[in-house]
């Protein structure tokens, strides 16, 4: 993770693309030209993408892990109520082949 957030460096991308556009001629002997400022604005722009296919991903990744916590609560009510009932007409000699570690 960077230090800075990436809101934070989009915009200090955006301001240094800014004034490289405004200021090409006097940095072309720095060897800042037409070349490097487009490469320079076209890895930018793919960080921006790259960055809201993240933060769509994350969204996702939260709405299946709430349907993944509904359903895995489901799933140990069953098994919470299966336990019950297996201890009641299962000896308890036989509870392991269930599962079932626990004693009375």
């Amino acid at each position: 993770m960077p230090k800075q957030g990436y809101a934070e460096q989009v915009s200090k991308n955006e301001l240094m693309l800014s004034g490289l556009k405004n200021n090409a001629g006097k940095l072309s002997r720095r060897g800042i030209d037409e070349a490097f400022i487009s490469q320079y604005e076209t890895d930018h722009k793919a960080t921006i993408a790259l960055n809201n296919e993240q933060e769509r991903l994350k969204a996702e990744l939260k709405l299946k892990t709430s349907e993944l916590e509904a359903l895995l609560e489901k799933v140990k009510a069953a098994n919470s109520e299966a336990t019950k009932l297996v201890k009641m007409d299962i000896p308890q000699e036989q509870w392991k082949e269930f599962g079932i570690t626990a004693s009375k």
